[in-house]
C-alpha cells in the first residue's frame, strides 16, 4: 500500500465526520434538537484522529519525505497544507469555546457554534480536496515506490508506538457514533 492511498482512506473518514458536523450546524441553525456534547464529541475526534492520527503523520513523516526528495516547505502545497492545519486548530478551539459556553447554559452560544462548526467543515473539505489533487499526485510522482512503503511502515509505527494502540480504532468508533447520531436526528 502506498502512503497517500491510506492518507486518502483516513480522508473518507475525516469526510463524514466533517459532513455530520455541517448536518449538525444545521440542525442548530433550524432550532432543533441537539446537544452541545455532539460538539465537544466532534471536537475530540477532530484533535484525537484528524490531527492526532492524521495530521501527525503528514507532519512528522510524509512532508519530511517530501522535502527531502524536493519538494519547498515555504512556497509551496506543503506550506499552505501546514498553514490550514493550524488554521483548523484554531478553529476547534473557538467551537470547544463556544459549545462549553452552550453546555453551562449560554443558549446564544449555538449560533457560535454552528458558525464554527461551518467554518470548520468548509476548511477541511478544501484541504482535503487540494491534498487529494494536488499534494497526492505530485508525492506520486517524486516519491520512489519503496519510500512509500517505508512510509507506511513509519505511519503505523507512530500510530502504534507513539500515539498508542487502539487509538485509532477508538476514533474510528467515535466518527461511527458522531454519524449515526445525525442520521437519526
Amino acid at each position: 500500500m502506498e502512503a497517500t492511498h491510506l492518507l486518502r482512506e483516513e480522508h473518507e473518514v475525516i469526510t463524514r465526520v466533517i459532513n455530520a458536523l455541517e448536518e449538525a450546524a444545521r440542525v442548530v441553525e433550524r432550532g432543533g434538537d441537539i446537544s452541545p456534547q455532539f460538539f465537544l464529541d466532534a471536537a475530540q475526534f477532530v484533535r484525537g484522529f484528524a490531527d492526532g492520527c492524521h495530521h501527525k503523520k503528514e507532519e512528522n513523516v510524509f512532508f519530511p519525505a517530501l522535502v527531502a526528495h524536493g519538494m519547498a516547505i515555504e512556497g509551496g502545497p506543503i506550506g499552505v497544507m501546514l498553514a490550514e492545519h493550524d488554521q483548523g486548530r484554531r478553529t476547534i478551539r473557538a467551537l470547544v469555546a463556544a459549545a462549553e459556553r452552550w453546555a453551562q447554559g449560554d443558549l446564544s452560544a449555538r449560533t457560535e457554534v454552528a458558525q464554527q462548526a461551518r467554518a470548520y467543515a468548509a476548511l477541511l473539505r478544501q484541504h482535503i480536496e487540494k491534498e487529494n489533487h494536488v499534494l497526492f499526485p505530485l508525492a506520486e510522482d517524486i516519491l520512489p515506490p519503496e519510500t512509500q512503503v517505508h512510509l507506511v511502515e513509519r505511519f503505523d509505527h507512530l500510530e502504534h508506538e507513539e500515539t498508542g494502540a487502539g487509538i485509532h480504532e477508538k476514533y474510528l468508533a467515535l466518527a461511527e457514533r458522531l454519524c449515526a447520531a445525525v442520521s437519526q436526528g
